[in-house]
């Protein structure tokens, strides 16, 4: 047993920890998630073993097919690497958690809210091939194309901790659809990323603090106009913050649902100040616009996507609007966690 493990094991053995559901809760779940990640790191220490062994066996026999075989146990074993070093590096307050990612279009019209479309779609097929839950709790279409705004929940084990870092503006340029001259566009799409608030950490939310709106949800028209003002808008007023959800038929649930939308921006509102970056942080998500792109995604005229701060990039940009983020996110936690032991 490791040093943590060992330490974790201590800490659930005091009775005093099962005084408080809540943290002994908490201190199972990082107990069974630090188990898991032990037993894939043996699993992958054992069958790199195997590989060397079948690699020596096609070397010796000359064979190819064990060769081939071999060959596909090693290329296992390096996406399995970067895997368990991806989980390493997910050790923030927060990075556990559930999460709520937000892509509002930029200026631009029908152009921007098309690229938000986009985004949307990139990040469900994402999550999807991390095998992350999600729903789309508010969306709001676009009056000839695309969508203005959309809000996904993204559940399932470190889904705050991978998606964190995709907060940001987000630049397209190409040849645009919608442009009977055929021109180039370039559009700009606003990402927000932020965890959800679980039951182990205390939001105080005052009811003088907040304005509840109802209203129609927005829908396709004909027989599938919601009839009945069950969509929820939450204002709180200190801090102009503004979460809405319309998916549900029920107003109460609708009303709980952006009420844990709320608390989670109030709880990524605290995390940023104790970094000690709020400020600089909410200026780059003022301005939707040049200057404080995250990431470039080029169609035309050549086809390259490039994240500009880790100065990653890749010319296959099919791949990246389908959901093919792994390279990206990879190498901004490594940027982070770097970043973070220079200032320790």
């Amino acid at each position: 047993m490791g040093p943590e493990l060992a330490r974790l094991q201590q800490l659930i053995d005091d009775p005093a920890v099962w005084g408080e559901a809540a943290r002994a809760r908490e201190l199972l779940q990082r107990k069974k998630r630090l188990e898991r990640q032990v037993t894939e790191l043996a699993e992958t220490q054992q069958r790199a073993a195997d590989a060397a062994v079948l690699w020596q066996l096609a070397v010796e026999q000359a064979d190819t097919q064990v060769q081939q075989e071999a060959e596909q146990e090693f290329a296992w074993v390096l996406q399995r690497l970067a895997q368990l070093e991806t989980a390493r590096l997910l050790g923030g307050e927060a990075d556990m958690n559930n999460c709520f990612i937000e892509i509002h279009a930029g200026a631009g019209g029908t152009e921007s809210q098309d690229w938000a479309n986009m985004l949307l779609r990139m990040y469900l097929r994402w999550a999807e091939q991390q095998q992350l839950l999600t729903e789309v709790v508010d969306l709001a279409e676009g009056e000839e194309a695309g969508i203005k705004g959309a809000t996904i929940k993204v559940t399932g084990d470190y889904a705050y901790g991978l998606a964190k870092h995709e907060a940001g503006v987000h630049r397209l340029v190409r040849i645009s659809p919608f442009d009977s001259n055929a021109r180039r566009h370039t559009s700009f799409a606003a990402v927000f990323v932020y965890p959800e608030v679980d039951d182990n950490i205390d939001i105080q939310i005052e009811d003088k603090d907040l304005r509840i709106d109802t209203f129609r949800s927005s829908g396709a028209g004909g027989q599938h106009v919601n009839k009945t003002e069950s969509a929820i808008r939450i204002t709180h007023l200190p801090t102009g913050l503004v979460t809405q959800c319309q998916t549900n038929k029920s107003q109460h649930r609708n009303r709980d649902e952006a009420m844990r939308m709320l608390k989670a921006r109030l709880y990524e509102r605290e995390l940023q100040r104790r970094q000690a970056n709020f400020a600089e942080l909410a200026a780059t998500k003022t301005d939707n616009g040049w200057g404080h792109q995250i990431r470039s995604y080029v169609l035309h005229p050549y086809r390259l996507v490039k994240d500009l701060r880790t100065g990653v990039e890749t010319s296959n940009t099919d791949a990246v609007l389908d959901g093919e983020l792994t390279a990206f996110i990879q190498a901004m936690l490594q940027l982070a966690a770097r970043q973070n032991q220079a200032k320790t």
